[in-house]
C-alpha cells in the first residue's frame, strides 16, 4: 500500500444537501486546522437528497470554500468520483457509466463546480460493465497525462477487475489505477449475505492481498455504519446479527474504557493500523474532531490480539 502514514478522509456526500453549505464550511475549517488533507467527494453526491434530482450539490459547497478560503486549495486533496451521475433527474437508471465521452465530461463538469483545474484523484464510482474495460482505463490514463487527474483509483470493483484493468493500462501505456475504495469496518455482516444498501461492496481479504502485493492505496467507507457504534438509536444493519458481531462489540466497548477512548476512535484507530485510510462523514464540527483525535489513539498488539479472536 502507500507508503505514508494512513489518515483520516473528510467524507462530503451530504455537503449542500443534508448538511447546509453553512455547517460544511464550519466542518471543512475545522478538518484542515486539525490536520485533515484528503476531501471525498463524487459527481453524483447526492442526487438522491436534491429536490433537483442530480448530483453536484456536494462538488459545488466544496468549490465555494475554496473560493472563500484563499490558499485552501493548497491545504487539501481532492477525490471526486464518476460513474453514477443521472443524466436525467430523478432517474438513476440514466447514470452517465464509464464510457470515455461519459469519463471526460463529467471530469470536466466536476472541475467547473469545484472551481479548481485539477483533481487529486478520480475514482471510477463502480464497475460499467457495458462499456470495455480497455475505454474506461483508457480514459482515465488520457486525463492523467493532460494533468486533470494527479492519480486514478476504482471503487467497487472486484479485485480481478482492478488488476485486469492494471494489466490493460501497462499495455496501452498509461497511468493504472493504484487506489481502491471499499465499504469495511470492524463488525462484519453474515458470510455471504448481501448487503442492503445497492451498489457497496465489501473489502475482501482478496481485496487488501492485491493492494498489499502492488502497493494500492486502500480506502474504506461506512466505516463508523452510520453511527451504529456509537448511538443507542442507530442499531446495526439485520445482516450484522451473528454471535460474532456480539462478541466484537463487547471487546470494543471495553477497550475503548480502558484507553479512555470513543467506541469511533477505536475502530478508526484499527482501520488505520492495517494501513486503510477510513472516510469519515459528518454533519457536525464536533464529530470530524472525534474522528481525527482516533490518530492518537495507541491499539497495541494484546487489542488487536483480542479483536481479532472476538471476530
Amino acid at each position: 500500500m502507500d507508503t505514508k502514514d494512513p489518515g483520516i478522509v473528510l467524507g462530503t456526500m451530504d455537503f449542500g444537501t443534508r448538511v447546509a453549505p453553512e455547517r460544511a464550511f464550519a466542518i471543512l475549517d475545522s478538518f484542515v486546522a486539525g490536520g485533515g488533507v484528503w476531501l471525498d467527494t463524487a459527481n453524483c453526491y447526492s442526487f438522491w437528497n436534491d429536490p433537483a434530482g442530480a448530483g453536484g450539490a456536494s462538488e459545488r459547497v466544496i468549490g465555494a470554500w475554496l473560493r472563500a478560503r484563499p490558499g485552501g486549495r493548497d491545504r487539501v486533496r481532492i477525490a471526486t468520483k464518476v460513474r453514477h451521475n443521472p443524466l436525467v433527474p430523478h432517474a438513476p437508471e440514466s447514470a452517465e457509466g464509464l464510457s470515455a465521452r461519459a469519463v471526460h465530461a463529467g471530469v470536466e463538469e466536476s472541475l467547473g463546480r469545484l472551481g479548481v483545474d485539477h483533481v487529486d484523484l478520480l475514482w471510477a464510482h463502480a464497475e460499467d460493465r457495458t462499456v470495455p474495460l480497455e475505454e474506461t482505463v483508457g480514459a482515465f490514463g488520457e486525463l492523467v497525462a493532460k494533468g486533470v487527474a494527479l492519480r486514478v483509483g476504482a471503487a467497487n470493483h472486484a479485485a480481478w477487475r482492478v488488476e485486469r484493468a492494471r494489466s490493460l493500462a501497462r499495455e496501452q501505456g498509461v497511468e493504472p489505477w493504484t487506489c481502491l475504495q471499499l465499504r469495511h469496518s470492524l463488525v462484519q455482516p453474515r458470510p455471504l449475505t448481501p448487503v442492503a444498501e445497492g451498489g457497496h461492496r465489501l473489502l475482501t481479504a482478496e481485496d487488501l492481498d492485491l493492494a498489499r502485493s502492488e502497493g494500492l492505496a486502500v480506502w474504506s467507507y461506512s466505516s463508523l455504519l452510520w453511527g451504529s457504534y456509537v448511538r443507542p438509536d442507530k442499531s446495526l444493519p439485520a445482516t450484522y446479527d451473528h454471535p460474532g458481531t456480539a462478541r466484537v462489540l463487547a471487546v470494543l466497548d471495553d477497550i475503548a474504557g480502558e484507553l479512555a477512548a470513543t467506541k469511533n476512535q477505536v475502530v478508526l484507530a484499527w482501520l488505520m493500523l492495517q494501513g486503510i485510510d477510513p472516510i469519515v462523514g459528518a454533519s457536525r464540527v464536533e464529530q470530524i474532531e472525534e474522528a481525527l483525535a482516533a490518530r492518537r489513539v495507541r491499539l497495541g498488539a494484546e487489542h488487536l490480539a483480542r479483536l481479532a479472536e472476538a471476530r
